[in-house]
């Protein structure tokens, strides 16, 4: 009798997909406009940009920005749209938003890119635990983006996965 034991999951053709893997590095960070607001509700549009001119844009280099406004004052769109203009020749990326709506844009610039050649016909795992926040949105477009080509999709670890999509071909 052979007591050879044998890990069938790694000679499968089984691939696994971890979006950890894809997390880019660098500082997120989040610029909360209400502290250059009247009374951190009203925009004053000449005030607003002195504040703009006298901020130090060159600390967001290479970051992943969110530009925010914590409090409910009505921003216009122009605000934000201003102020990309200062942020831009520093960061990654700028998005109007949280830091989730920032992940999930960074994925989707991510996943958009992604060569999905290798897994056509293959049956894929999508790795579930992350120590990274990636957004749950992330997972969704990964399997709109791979569901048109592989055999199968699962999601979860090799040893204990959740069935989510079979090809009918």
């Amino acid at each position: 009798m052979d007591d050879e034991i044998v890990n069938r999951v790694a000679n499968s053709k089984l691939i696994t997909i971890d979006l950890e893997d894809f997390y880019p590095k660098g500082t997120r960070s989040v610029i909360d406009i209400k502290d250059w607001l009247f009374h951190e509700q009203i925009l004053k549009e000449s005030d607003f940009r002195e504040h703009l001119k006298n901020h130090d844009w060159s600390q967001y280099k290479d970051h992943y920005v969110a530009l925010a406004c914590s409090t409910d004052a009505i921003i216009p769109s122009w605000a934000y749209m201003l102020i990309s203009t200062y942020v831009l020749p520093f960061a990654k990326k700028i998005v109007a938003g949280n830091l989730l709506t920032l992940e999930t844009s960074i994925f989707q610039d991510i996943i958009a890119h992604l060569d999905i050649e290798n897994f056509a016909g293959k049956p894929v795992i999508i790795k579930g635990c992350s120590n990274k926040p990636i957004p749950e949105t992330a997972y969704i477009q990964l399997i709109e983006k791979l569901q048109p080509v592989v055999k199968s999709i699962m999601f979860g670890e090799a040893c204990s996965t959740v069935p989510l999509f079979k090809s009918n071909n």
